[in-house]
């Protein structure tokens, strides 16, 4: 545990003891006579060169790009047969002409491409796609395809 707390703390305690060894220099410096002599100089150039180091690491530790790791999640395709999921279809209260065309837009036609499939008008189809979006909760047609596909709705 002690191990693990100074590995976690490693820049830390490195910093303090690059201090006290800065500490100690001047001190030693200050019994020689030096520090007596030209001791503004001293300090405000011990103090520079700390202020720098630290300008440094920091500059350092802030411009070190950030990875940002993204999870995507692929279903695992079963050899089992597709079974609709009934259970779910009633309780999103889609209807089988909904399911339809979010079959179709699975497929990856057009709102156009769907209307002239199942030759009904491009409104009806938006109202439709529309429904289908309140229902399953979604804003667009990839999030819709991709929740039926999770809910077992479309294959």
């Amino acid at each position: 545990m002690i191990i693990a707390a100074i590995v976690r703390n490693k820049q830390n305690i490195l910093y303090g003891l690059a201090l006290a060894l800065l500490l100690l220099l001047l001190k030693w410096l200050e019994w020689n006579f030096l520090i007596a002599d030209h001791a503004v100089e001293v300090y405000s150039s011990a103090i520079a060169v700390v202020f720098t180091a630290l300008g440094v690491w920091l500059a350092l530790k802030l411009m070190k790009p950030k990875v940002n790791t993204i999870v995507i999640e692929k279903p695992v395709v079963a050899d089992t047969p597709f079974t609709l999921n009934e259970a779910e279809l009633r309780q999103l209260r889609i209807s089988s002409r909904e399911l339809e065309v979010l079959q179709l837009m699975a497929n990856g036609l057009s709102n156009q491409e769907i209307a002239d499939r199942l030759f009904v008008s491009l409104n009806t189809i938006k109202t439709h796609t529309s429904n289908l979006f309140l229902k399953m909760e979604v804003e667009r047609r990839t999030q819709a395809v991709e929740k039926a596909k999770r809910l077992t709705l479309i294959p």
